[in-house]
C-alpha cells in the first residue's frame, strides 16, 4: 500500500562529466636540489663533528702534559755567590795602644768624625781626652829632672872623693920616697937605725899599695853608683817620653782619602755606633776610613763547586737593600784551602771568593748584603730547551717531540746547561715543540666478563 503510494522515485537522466586528461610528468624543481645538497653538507658536517668528538675523548683519555719551544738564544751559566759588601783599601782606625801599666784604663773620645762623611789625607777622624796622661807627664818629667840633679850632684861628689885619694895617694908616695931616701943613708947609722929605716919603707910601701889598691875599687865603686843613677834617671826619661808618644797617638788623622764608616759597640744587650764621650779601651777599633773605589764582595762557594771558579771570571753584581742597584764585578782572589764555615760540621767545607766590584756608586758601602752572579760558561747561539724537557734513561737521555697529538720520543746528545735551561747539541730542530716532565701514559684495559 506504502508501495503504492510512494512510488520511488525514477533517476532523472544527467549530462556526462567531462572528461580530465592525467597530468603531464614534471621535471624536478631548483629548490629540491638545494635541499639536496644542504641535507648532504649537514651530514657530512655531523659525521665531522661526531669524528672530531671522538678524537677529543680520546685525547681526553691520555695525560696531558705542559709543553716548550726549541729556541736557539745567547745561553749562560751562573752561580750566584751571596756575602757582604767590604773594601780592599781601608784604614782601620782605632784606640791607640798604650805602652805602660795604664793600657788597661778606660779612655774618653772627646772627638769623632760623622759617619757617611768623605775625608781627605791628614784629616783628623778622632780625638781621645789627655788631659790625665798630659798632667802624669807633667809629674813625670818632674821627676826626671830630680833624677838628673841627683846625677850631677852625685858626680860632684865623686869628683871630690876622689880628688881627695888622688891626694892621699901622692901623699903616701911622698913619705915612701922620703923613706926610701933615709933607707939609701943607712950606711952611716947604727945596725938598729938601719933596721928602723927599712920598716918605715916597709910600712910606707904598704901604705902607698893599699891607697892604689883602694882607688882602683873606689873608681869601680863610684862608676857603679853613677851607673845606677843613670839608669834610674833613663827608666823616668822613658817612662816621660813613652807617655808623651801615648798623648801625641790621641790624636788620629786618617793616612787615606775616603769614606768615614762607624763601628757598632754592645751597650747593654743592644748594638750602636760609637760616638763622643763614650768609654773606650786601648786597641778597640771606633770606625774605618774606605775608599769607594775599591768595593768587592766577600762570600763563600762549596768545595764542590770550586774548581768551576777561575780568577778573572765577570760577574753581576746585585745589593739587597737597592734592588735598582746593578754593578759589574770580576774574580780577583780564590782561597786555596777550603776551611769549616762558622755553625757547620766539619765535613761542609766552603772556599773563600773575594768579587772585585768595577765601578762605584753613592749607595756603596761597606757591610750590606749583596750577590754576585758569577759566569762560568757562555754561547753565542746555542739550542736550548727547558731542562724539565730532558728525560734520562739508561745512560742516555731523550725528549719527547710533538707529533700532531702524539709525542715522539727522540735521543739527544746534551752540552752544558744552567739552573733552567739544557743546551742541545744534536736530536732537535728550532721550533720544535717539546713535552715537560714527560711520563708514559698508561692505557687501562677492560677485563672479559
Amino acid at each position: 500500500m506504502s508501495a503504492l503510494l510512494n512510488p520511488l522515485p525514477q533517476p532523472t537522466p544527467q549530462a556526462p562529466l567531462p572528461q580530465i586528461a592525467p597530468p603531464a610528468p614534471k621535471t624536478p624543481s631548483r629548490g629540491w636540489m638545494i635541499a639536496l645538497v644542504i641535507a648532504a653538507v649537514a651530514g657530512i658536517a655531523g659525521w665531522r663533528w661526531m669524528e672530531a668528538r671522538k678524537a677529543e675523548e680520546a685525547a681526553a683519555a691520555l695525560p696531558v702534559f705542559k709543553t716548550a719551544k726549541v729556541v736557539v738564544a745567547p745561553f749562560e751559566v751562573r752561580m750566584r755567590v751571596s756575602g757582604q759588601t767590604s773594601a780592599r783599601n781601608y784604614a782601620n782606625v782605632t784606640v791607640p795602644r798604650m805602652t805602660g801599666p795604664e793600657a788597661n784604663r778606660p779612655l774618653m773620645l772627646t772627638k769623632l768624625a760623622p759617619g757617611g762623611v768623605m775625608v781627605r789625607p791628614g784629616t783628623r777622624v778622632a780625638e781621645i781626652d789627655a788631659q790625665a796622661m798630659l798632667d802624669h807627664i807633667d809629674d813625670v818629667h818632674s821627676t826626671v829632672l830630680q833624677a838628673e840633679s841627683d846625677v850631677a850632684k852625685r858626680r860632684a861628689e865623686q869628683g871630690i872623693e876622689w880628688e881627695n885619694l888622688q891626694q892621699s895617694l901622692r901623699v903616701a908616695k911622698s913619705t915612701l920616697d922620703k923613706a926610701k931616701i933615709d933607707a939609701a943613708s943607712g950606711e952611716v947609722r947604727t945596725t938598729i937605725d938601719q933596721e928602723l929605716m927599712k920598716l918605715a919603707v916597709d910600712e910606707a910601701q904598704a901604705a902607698y899599695d893599699e891607697l892604689r889598691t883602694d882607688l882602683g875599687s873606689k873608681e869601680a865603686s863610684q862608676k857603679a853608683e853613677l851607673a845606677v843613677l843613670q839608669y834610674t834617671l833613663e827608666r823616668h826619661r822613658r817612662h816621660r817620653d813613652r807617655h808623651k808618644k801615648d798623648a801625641e797617638r790621641f790624636k788620629v788623622d786618617t793616612p787615606l782619602a775616603g769614606l768615614v764608616v762607624m763601628q757598632s759597640v754592645y751597650m747593654g744587650s743592644e748594638p750602636r755606633q760609637i760616638q763622643e764621650g763614650d768609654q773606650v779601651y786601648s786597641g778597640q777599633s771606633i770606625l774605618k776610613v774606605v775608599a769607594p773605589n775599591s768595593m768587592q764582595v766577600e762570600g763563600n762557594i762549596s768545595q764542590a763547586d770550586s774548581q768551576q771558579f777561575r780568577v778573572g771570571q765577570t760577574a753581576d753584581i746585585a745589593l739587597d737593600a737597592f734592588p735598582g742597584v746593578r754593578l759589574k764585578g770580576k774574580i780577583y782572589s780564590l782561597g786555596a784551602i777550603a776551611a769549616a764555615g762558622f755553625r757547620q760540621t766539619n765535613y761542609i767545607r766552603n772556599v773563600p771568593v773575594r768579587v772585585e766590584i768595577i765601578g762605584t756608586d753613592p749607595r756603596l758601602i761597606p757591610d750590606l748584603s749583596a750577590s754576585a752572579d758569577i759566569l762560568l760558561d757562555q754561547q753565542p747561539n746555542a739550542i736550548q730547551v727547558p731542562r724539565a724537557a730532558v728525560v734520562a734513561e739508561n745512560g742516555k737521555h731523550f725528549v719527547y717531540v710533538r707529533k700532531g697529538s702524539q709525542f715522539e720520543k727522540r735521543a739527544v746528545e746534551l752540552g752544558p746547561r744552567n739552573y733552567t735551561q739544557q743546551v742541545v747539541k744534536t736530536g732537535v730542530a728550532q721550533g720544535e715543540e717539546v713535552a715537560l716532565n714527560y711520563t708514559t701514559p698508561v692505557v687501562a684495559k677492560a677485563s672479559a666478563n
